[in-house]
């Protein structure tokens, strides 16, 4: 059994690769629906909803109390 969990372990390791992207690959990365937040407005106003609901910074670069004035 145990050999057999090594085994799986070494299958598993050896399906993982990482590889550098290269300068002609890049141009995809930097299309806009590669981004994490493709529509900038809508995640502010996200943001600042959650801001405000939950009265705490978490992370943001943006600082308030929670009133929903900042």
């Amino acid at each position: 059994m145990r050999v057999l969990a090594i085994l799986m372990a070494l299958a598993m390791l050896s399906a993982c690769a990482l590889e550098p992207v290269e300068a002609w690959e890049r141009g995809y990365l930097a299309r806009p629906e590669m981004a994490w937040e493709p529509d900038a407005l809508s995640s502010s106003y996200r943001k600042h909803v959650h801001f405000s609901k939950e009265a705490s910074n978490g992370g943001a670069s943006v600082g308030g109390g929670g009133c929903g004035c900042n």
